[in-house]
């Protein structure tokens, strides 16, 4: 019997061409190989199996063995996975628990005492589990995770998103101060090999990094002292490792970072003066940063990871995110969960957009993004934080067929009005929209109902029950 050595994907498929342009291909078909690799990205190709099959007979790479095909539900489409570069797995029960506190207070009430728990292996795998799975069914095929301070339940979170098949960057959580004496690691000296522990099993599960990564982890530069910065610094430059952590979140934070590096004369150069501000660096939030750590970060070729959802539930402050994108600086999307309310990066694209609308209310029409342009930064953008812009974002030849099938229902069951709504999801399609106004209602209406399938590397990580692929 022959076996599958390809999948082709019929149906329209949906990516973003530029920051501000979508492309929308309503009849096409993505073949892609048994290792995951786009082959062909074929546009006007008929709509069904029998021409497929028929245009596939003068490609050389399906000449042999057997070809799967996968068709889209009639009014979805395929769009590439969402990119997470900001999200504290460990954090997950506490989605949604914010209350009245800023930042600080935040940290103390809710987030040292759940993350030290993470001694638990039975809890920490349950958590784990469910964060992962939670975030694949809401599209996300690539995550850069926090854990906590605890070896053993970090290394468990990058098993488990082997065996999930989520890309991921998994990262061991660094502090030596300002955080409970119960939670923070007890030397420099410990805490560095800890982290070294950590990258070393990462990388001894998946040599390659294809699936899952080491991501080197300070907290902040508050929890953190200058002598532990400075080892972690090491560290990447010794490893190659990417490393992700937090900057300018809230003013009382700046404040507190001015009292602990007087010497330093800015958040960003705390980072820098240890080596650590580099284009393989992911700095979460950037609401405040000033016009010379904008310039510095742009020099060293930084990241940023908006999180738009945390940034006005902790009151931190709206992101100009229009203003680092025009200073050239990649940006992506985070959820920040939990911080965040929401694992989903489709609920940050909104929370972008809006956010982005509260700051032109004060400096002008020029901070608006439209929802193409966060869509953008949910996908190509988030892959340019995370450095794999070659590999996923996008529907290319050459690229990993990470994606998602959306389907927002059929106009023709609408008569069915509450079993439709139940079964179908949020989104009500009349059957007159055209491809732009059900992209759009996607956008502004869908969740995780309207993800029917979730690919990573052409492996079906996710898929809802009642939809057969």
């Amino acid at each position: 019997m022959a076996t599958t050595s390809c999948t082709v994907y019929i149906g329209s498929f949906v990516h973003c061409r530029s920051v501000t342009e979508l492309e929308i291909e309503n009849d096409g078909a993505i073949g892609v190989d048994k290792s995951g690799v786009i082959r062909f990205v074929l546009r006007g190709a008929g709509g069904n199996a029998e021409n497929i099959k028929k245009t596939l007979e003068f490609k050389e790479a399906f000449e042999h063995g057997h070809v799967e095909f996968v068709i889209v539900k009639k009014g979805g489409w395929f769009f590439p996975g969402f990119i997470d570069t900001h999200i504290h797995a460990s954090q997950y029960p506490n989605t949604g628990l914010f209350g009245k506190t800023t930042l600080l207070d935040w940290l103390n009430t809710y987030t040292f005492p759940l993350e030290s728990s993470f001694s638990d292996l039975d809890k920490a795998r349950k958590i784990y589990s469910r964060a992962v799975a939670r975030t694949l069914a809401h599209g996300t095929t690539t995550a850069s995770y926090y854990t906590t301070f605890h070896v053993p339940a970090t290394n468990l979170l990058a098993d488990i998103c082997l065996a999930k098949g989520q890309r991921a960057f998994v990262g061991r959580v660094c502090m030596d101060q300002l955080s409970p004496e119960y939670y923070r690691d007890e030397s420099i000296e410990i805490g560095t090999e800890n982290s070294r522990k950590c990258i070393d099993y990462v990388r001894s599960i998946d040599p390659a990094g294809e699936i899952v990564q080491p991501i080197i982890t300070p907290r902040f530069a508050p929890s953190c002292s200058k002598g532990c910065l400075a080892a972690l610094g090491k560290l990447q430059k010794e490893t190659d490792a990417y490393c992700q952590t937090h900057i300018s979140e809230n003013k009382p934070e700046i404040e507190l970072v001015q009292q602990l590096f007087p010497e330093s004369g800015s958040y960003a150069n705390v980072y820098e003066e240890a080596g650590l501000l580099n284009e393989k660096m992911i700095l979460a939030h950037a609401v405040h940063l000033t016009p010379m750590e904008k310039e510095l970060i742009v020099r060293r070729k930084a990241k940023v990871s908006h999180c738009p959802a945390s940034n006005t539930a902790l009151t931190s402050g709206c992101c100009p995110v229009r203003d680092l994108i025009e200073r050239g600086i990649d940006v992506g999307l985070g959820t920040d969960v939990s911080g965040g309310f929401s694992p989903s990066i489709l609920e940050m694209v909104r929370q972008t957009v809006w956010v982005s609308r509260h700051l032109a209310m004060t400096d002008g029409d020029q901070a608006k993004l439209t929802h193409e342009e966060a869509l953008y930064l949910a996908t190509r953008g988030g892959a340019k934080v995370v450095g794999m812009q070659d590999k996923v974002g996008g529907f290319e030849v050459g690229k990993h067929f990470d994606a998602q099938m959306i389907w927002l229902g059929d106009a023709e069951d609408i008569e069915g009005c509450d079993e439709f709504a139940a079964r179908e999801g949020p989104v009500d399609i009349f059957g007159w929209e055209n491809e732009e106004d059900r992209i759009a209602k996607w956008v502004y209406n869908g969740d995780d109902r309207n993800t029917l399938a979730v690919w990573v590397k052409g492996r079906l990580v996710h898929r809802r029950k009642e939809y057969d692929c």
